[in-house]
């Protein structure tokens, strides 16, 4: 039977409450498997693992109830390792990382800040920023709309410093609240998003990161942003991106 890994946490966490279950349909009994100073929460995995509304609700309440007891480092829903050897295995081989990783993470949660631009309002604001734009806008309107080139040109131009702000109001946006968190991890880029990056708070700062996000957003207007969190900080588990991070295919906690 496969084993499900739902996070890693010390060895000295208080116990989980009794009959707590995981994934499943029945749920599983969730349990620990302990190597050295680290235990992970794991369960049997289902024959058949779908990201379900269930089973995901499920995957967060093991962390959420873990973690009220102290840090608990969260894996993706979905990790699954060959068996419970496999788990033990790699809790040992990776042992003073998992210790580290505990340790940077203890009391800190992750906000994820996504941001994009209000497609009017930033047109209106490149638009009275470059005098060059404002000039061929009005040529063409007085032309009748311009020339079929005239118009490619302005459209160009204006997609060229639409893209140009994205890359400002994205660098703007970090600058302001990377001195309220603890860390940072850009996130995959996707369509419709200038910005999506996650910040690891300390829980007792988390409303200063807040007010920052708020500022942004009341300051600038011309830009959308969506705080998720807080999260596990499922983010920061493993090493940044200037740092080696180890790769095993059969790492049920990597």
């Amino acid at each position: 039977m496969s084993t499900y890994v739902y996070g890693i946490t010390a060895r000295s966490h208080p116990d989980l409450p009794e009959g707590m279950t995981g994934v499943g349909e029945p749920p599983l009994p969730v349990r620990l498997l302990t190597e050295g100073e680290l235990t992970a929460l794991v369960s049997d995995s289902p024959e058949s693992l779908r990201p379900k509304r269930r089973d995901l609700l499920a995957h967060q309440n093991v962390l959420a109830e873990a973690g009220a007891g102290g840090c608990v480092l969260p894996m993706r829903f979905g990790n699954v390792a060959p068996d419970d050897d496999t788990v033990t295995h790699v809790l040992g081989e990776r042992a003073d990382h998992y210790r580290e990783r505990l340790a940077a993470l203890d009391g800190k949660v992750e906000y994820n800040v996504k941001a994009n631009h209000v497609e009017e309002a930033v047109l209106h604001l490149v638009m009275a920023e470059q005098p060059d734009l404002r000039a061929l806008a009005d040529a063409n309107r007085k032309a009748g709309g311009g020339s079929y080139d005239d118009k490619i040109r302005l459209g160009e131009m204006v997609a060229g410093a639409v893209k140009a702000r994205e890359t400002e109001d994205a660098a703007r946006i970090r600058t302001l609240l990377e001195p309220t968190a603890a860390a940072v991890s850009v996130g995959p880029e996707s369509t419709g998003w200038l910005l999506n990056v996650s910040f690891l708070v300390a829980r007792d700062t988390a409303e200063e990161f807040l007010t920052a996000v708020e500022r942004i957003q009341t300051g600038q207007p011309h830009l959308e942003l969506r705080v998720n969190g807080p999260l596990p900080p499922y983010s920061f588990v493993e090493p940044g991106p200037a740092e080696p991070a180890e790769t095993d295919s059969a790492a049920a906690a990597s």
